[in-house]
């Protein structure tokens, strides 16, 4: 018969029925730290092979479910949603700056100078390619021009995000322009010359007169003061429809640029008027100027249309 009694714990109290006597690991262990805690444990662990990783499943607390989140279009589809969306938009700004630099760019009319063939507020679209590929400017046309060192001095222009915005702006028809920019209606051209004595119901070019009644603002003469210039190669004399109310060519005869305008600095050709819808219309040529060109060439005056 055994007389082997249960291992008592250090508290004094038995160990559980069943357990073993303990193993040599776990005495030596016990004798060198004086305490039967944590090595002893490792060791016995050591002995039995258990690595101390395994864990019960009872040991491991419950996950609460989460609960499925709505598909709000949110996700990685969203995402490249935004981006193709983004993409198309930078490709249509591309474009219509393009567009506008090279083929055709809408203005804002700024002044009453042109009426009532233009009226303040109204959006022009001015064709680039007119005078391209060939083309001349020619008596009669309405033209967009840069006015800088012809009528307004140059070397002015203030610099800063304002002036950028206000240019990007004026580029895209969306706002006017900074004062450098001018429409009025071409006159003259290079070798032509261009006459009217105060007083008459016409102004001459080239000897032959000019019948305007088809764009002159009602009401108006055809200038308030006499003039007599010969237009030099390569510039233009220009005037406003409202001659009551335009400064040009006329207003700048004593400056620098002798209130000619280069053709270099022509932009273009005001083709239609897009907006207001009520104010549609295509810009064409009047039919007074048909008597001037024929002359022109029958005499070989002006060099251009």
């Amino acid at each position: 018969m055994s007389t082997h009694e249960p291992i008592a714990d250090r508290d004094g109290t038995s160990a559980p029925p069943g357990a073993g006597p303990p193993s040599r690991s776990a005495v030596v262990s016990a004798d060198e730290t004086g305490e039967t805690g944590e090595t002893g444990e490792a060791s016995e662990a050591s002995d039995t092979g258990d690595t101390g990783d395994t864990v019960n499943a009872a040991d491991v607390p419950d996950v609460p479910d989460v609960p499925d989140v709505p598909d709000d279009g949110a996700g990685p589809e969203a995402g490249w949603r935004l981006r193709d969306l983004a993409k198309l938009v930078a490709a249509c700004v591309l474009i219509l700056l393009l567009v506008n630099v090279f083929v055709a760019q809408p203005f804002v009319v700024p002044s009453g100078s042109m009426e009532n063939t233009l009226r303040p507020g109204d959006r022009l679209v001015v064709n680039k390619l007119a005078y391209q590929f060939g083309g001349t400017v020619s008596r009669g046309d309405v033209v967009v021009f840069d006015g800088t060192d012809s009528f307004v001095p140059g070397g002015n222009e203030s610099i800063g995000i304002g002036t950028e915005l206000r240019k990007f702006g004026a580029a895209l028809g969306l706002a006017p322009s900074d004062g450098s920019i001018f429409v009025k209606r071409v006159i003259g051209v290079g070798g032509d010359r261009v006459t009217y004595r105060a007083g008459d119901h016409e102004l001459t070019v080239n000897g032959v007169p000019l019948a305007e009644s088809d764009y002159l603002y009602p009401g108006d003469a055809p200038s308030g003061v006499g003039f007599d210039v010969q237009v030099p190669p390569g510039k233009l004399f220009v005037l406003g429809d409202h001659r009551s109310n335009s400064s040009d060519s006329r207003d700048h005869l004593g400056d620098p640029g002798g209130g000619y305008v280069p053709v270099s600095k022509v932009i273009g050709r005001a083709a239609w008027v897009i907006f207001p819808v009520g104010h549609w219309s295509s810009l064409d040529r009047p039919p007074g100027f048909a008597a001037i060109a024929a002359a022109a060439k029958g005499g070989g005056h002006g060099n251009q249309g």
